[in-house]
């Protein structure tokens, strides 16, 4: 609900929107850019109107805040005087004050919940809303139990009927090693599910279990080596992390428990976690794109599933700036050396916008310097895959970044598939991302075949040209038979994939899938991912 102003997320040329149903971007004024909102902030005036105080908040209090020159909103706990934003914010003042006098948690959280809010509006801070104290838990009962594993009772109460089974953890050790061990109690487990983070003294494992996080946090007694091993036995939905004792010495208790220790609650509540990697290189692609390769801290186990994203993190003019987008796979780059550890590295496409504020800045990061990434966020699930014959990719500019993972997975992991036919739309040859790779793949493997269609061709190009029209898909989307199971899955700027939508539902089933990100409206066959500067809308199922 609340959305970061235009220069920053998205940028004034980017299209990362919510398709219709969802919010759209209106006009600002002169003079209220993310500059001009950050230097508001520094400027020193009282944006509160409590002249630096903080205040508890009641919710008869919250409510009374409720018009537009006093509007008072609350995330996560936290209240806000928005009124100062509200002609800095490109969803518009209706948008903000949708939750104006209330919580407007669920509201942020359906479309960009990754926004760092804290930093935008901490001039804006006007308390905590005023709660009523809650007994913790007491984890002391921890020692009474065998090794580190809890009680059942003491799993979070945030656990809905529909909810996944209460799963638990335990450990053991041997002279050298501690072995942590989670039973999930689910088996389409793997090691994309699992998230681990070890800085300092404090261990953070994240098992994704449908919609849902179990979180291990732990303050560990004793020292532990960089590197650790993660294993899942998917079949009965078991995770052993492998510990290396710095010390060979006996360990009486794993630690103390952090923030969510043993919690299992909705994935939604659970929050970005980041960690800082490395920027190991940067080449250029086109003109204006360029592939950037992150490495993971060592003490970092972290794999992005298909069809998902990360958001990267920047702090820019003393204000943390965040942007999600799509890694890919670099299966497509025969000439560039496969890591040794694959999955400790992160490759990202990025168009570089010279008048944006973001991407310059990552642009100017230099080799070894550091950007933080979050954990992976989205909901495709690559189920959708099972059985499918003929896979149809339409993509316009970088919203080809989640077809590369997608490309890699079909052409290796599908056997029952025949054909896999990207559509590729671009202005110019200068724009086209991987041109000789996408060539040379079609080559190699004939199920492939890559269409290029310009908008802005000069007179020599001899291929197709326009724009996303019935003309050029009726052609494309031929199928290898006449029932064959169909997936289309289109990515680009809103008026491209909103146009692809709007095709294909007059063309095959309809089927309505929601996703609690965008919380899209329109009953059409859709999933939706916020990547890079573009939404991943459509996916397509059905007989075309």
């Amino acid at each position: 609900m609340l959305n970061v102003p235009s220069q920053s997320f998205p940028a004034p040329s980017s299209q990362q929107r919510a398709a219709s149903g969802g919010r759209s971007k209106v006009p600002l004024k002169q003079g209220r850019s993310l500059m001009d909102w950050i230097r508001l902030t520094k400027s020193g005036k009282d944006l509160t109107g409590l002249k630096g105080r903080l205040i508890e908040v009641t919710e008869e209090e919250l409510k009374r805040h409720n018009t537009k020159d006093d509007c008072w909103i609350c995330i996560r706990g936290f209240v806000y005087n928005v009124s100062p934003y509200m002609e800095y914010h490109p969803g518009g003042e209706d948008e903000l004050m949708r939750a104006a006098g209330s919580d407007g948690t669920d509201l942020f959280d359906q479309v960009h919940r990754w926004v760092n809010y804290e930093s935008m509006l901490k001039e804006c801070l006007v308390g905590r809303m005023a709660i009523k104290p809650t007994v913790p838990k007491d984890y002391r009962e921890e020692k009474k139990v065998l090794n580190g594993m809890l009680p059942k009772t003491q799993v979070t109460d945030t656990l809905t009927k529909e909810g996944p089974g209460s799963p638990s953890y335990d450990w053991f050790q041997t002279d050298s090693l501690v072995t942590l061990v989670i039973y999930t109690k689910q088996k389409d487990i793997n090691l994309d599910s699992v998230i681990v983070d070890h800085q300092d003294d404090s261990f953070r494992a994240e098992t994704i279990i449908k919609d849902y996080s179990y979180i291990i946090h732990i303050g560990l007694s004793h020292e532990i080596q960089e590197d650790f091993s993660v294993r899942v036995i998917e079949n009965v939905g078991k995770i052993e992390i492998v510990l290396k004792k710095k010390e060979n010495t006996s360990w009486k208790r794993l630690g103390h428990p952090l923030e969510n220790h043993n919690s299992l609650i909705p994935k939604k509540d659970t929050g970005l976690n980041y960690r800082k990697c490395q920027l190991i290189s940067k080449e250029c692609v086109t003109h204006d794109t360029k592939l950037f390769c992150l490495m993971l801290p060592p003490s970092t186990h972290l794999q992005v599933p298909i069809g998902q994203h990360v958001y990267l993190k920047l702090t820019i003019t003393g204000t943390e700036i965040v942007k999600p987008y799509t890694p890919v796979s670099d299966f497509l780059l025969s000439e560039l050396k496969e890591p040794v550890l694959n999955n400790k590295y992160i490759y990202l496409l990025i168009k570089i916008y010279a008048a944006g504020l973001f991407t310059p800045e990552l642009d100017h990061l230099q080799i070894g310097d550091f950007v933080s990434v979050s954990n992976p966020e989205g909901n495709f699930k690559i189920s959708q895959f099972q059985e499918l014959e003929d896979l149809f990719l339409l993509a316009a500019g970088t919203g080809f970044t989640p077809m590369v993972k997608i490309l890699n997975y079909a052409l290796t992991n599908i056997p029952s598939l025949r054909k896999v036919k990207l559509m590729f739309f671009n202005k110019t040859e200068d724009d086209i991302i991987w041109r000789s790779q996408l060539e040379k793949l079609a080559f190699k493997d004939k199920r492939f075949q890559v269409e290029f269609v310009l908008s802005a061709p000069t007179s020599e190009w001899n291929g197709k040209q326009g724009h996303i029209s019935p003309g050029l898909l009726s052609e494309f989307l031929k199928r290898s038979l006449d029932r064959s199971k169909v997936l289309i899955c289109i990515c680009g700027p809103t008026p491209f994939t909103e146009q692809g939508i709007r095709e294909q539902s007059l063309r095959g089933q309809r089927r309505k899938c929601t996703i609690p990100e965008m919380k899209l409206n329109q009953e059409k066959l859709m999933l939706a991912f916020p990547l890079r500067s573009t939404r991943f809308k459509l996916f397509f199922k059905g007989k075309v």
